[in-house]
């Protein structure tokens, strides 16, 4: 089922042919629009951008990206000279949003063919400003983000969630408590504070438009393992990324409802199933039906316990030797 959030283009939206379990019409601060859908089950969201008061802000487009899954929606530009500039559209590529169109076709298209970096990476301009957010004990401000070097050349281990909720934060968290008895090394998470619960020193929190520079001061670091979240700058910057699914039934199954291509698309991709009870028979198999190669088959893990023999052997996989 899907949602619709239409304001200017309302009747156009009406037509759409699509299975709507709920839609809102008219004008809403970027906030009502998260409270009500944060934690709302739906396929899509096709969002009129109209419908979201003072769009041309773009901090207000920001605001939705980091609350709501950005691969869910499918923004709908209106015709102004602002909304469609190629500094706005590489603004909204660089908070993960690569589903934008101008007309109902393309609607169509993006509801069955989502876009990946991929496909939008033509608009991303590198040298802009982005909108960085307010996070706690740090004054807003606007960071030029430069397509330079970050003055580091050691190992950059990117970990991303494909399933919704599959661990990332935590494993990167775990990965760091293993490795720094052994490494010296850096964990850092862009654009979320999740973090700070973990009360441990040394994790850092940062935006899409500090990453650059966060991890220019770990150049003396081993490793540095980043939780990328939807940041495209971060994604960039790695030299490796594990993406993470959690095998369970009704994760893939919403997974691939919602982005069909999506286990298409990892092929060749370092790619670990995370809080997976599947048995080394039920890995060929899903590798058989999904068309890829698991790189590690990862339990449930206790992260209170000081040795973990499954992460010390996926450290092992992932080169860092000395870990044991």
């Amino acid at each position: 089922m899907n949602v619709i959030v239409s304001n200017k283009y309302q009747l156009m939206l009406e037509n759409l042919g699509i299975d709507v379990i709920k839609s809102l019409n008219g004008e809403f601060e970027a906030d009502e629009i998260i409270s009500t859908f944060q934690n709302f089950f739906y396929q899509r969201m096709i969002l009129d951008i109209t419908a979201i008061k003072d769009y041309k802000d773009i901090r207000n487009l920001q605001k939705l990206s980091i609350a709501l899954p950005m691969e869910k929606v499918i923004l709908l530009l209106d015709d102004t000279e602002e909304s469609t500039s190629p500094a706005y559209l590489s603004k909204l590529i660089s908070m993960g949003i690569y589903n934008f169109t101008r007309n109902v076709d393309g609607i169509q298209y993006l509801y069955n063919h989502p876009n990946s970096y991929r496909d939008v990476a033509q608009f991303h301009q590198l040298d802009e400003v982005a909108v960085v957010p307010q996070m706690p004990n740090q004054v807003t401000q606007n960071v030029v983000v430069q397509n330079i070097g970050t003055g580091y050349s050691g190992r950059i281990i990117g970990v991303k969630n494909i399933t919704k909720s599959s661990g990332a934060t935590t494993l990167v968290y775990m990965m760091y408590n293993e490795l720094s008895k052994y490494y010296n090394v850096a964990a850092i998470e862009v654009d979320k504070t999740d973090f700070t619960y973990l009360k441990t020193p040394g994790l850092v929190s940062t935006v899409s438009g500090n990453v650059n520079s966060e991890v220019g001061k770990y150049r003396d670091c081993d490793a540095i393992i980043i939780d990328v979240n939807n940041s495209v700058q971060a994604e960039g910057l790695c030299n490796e990324i594990v993406y993470l699914i959690e095998p369970s039934v009704i994760k893939l199954n919403r997974l691939t409802m919602v982005t069909p291509q999506v286990l298409r698309n990892l092929k060749d991709k370092k790619v670990v199933l995370n809080k997976s009870l599947l048995s080394s028979k039920d890995v060929l198999d899903f590798e058989y039906e999904a068309r890829i190669k698991v790189f590690y088959n990862l339990p449930p893990l206790d992260e209170r316990e000081k040795k973990n023999k499954p992460l010390v052997e996926f450290l092992n996989k992932l080169g860092f030797d000395r870990v044991q």
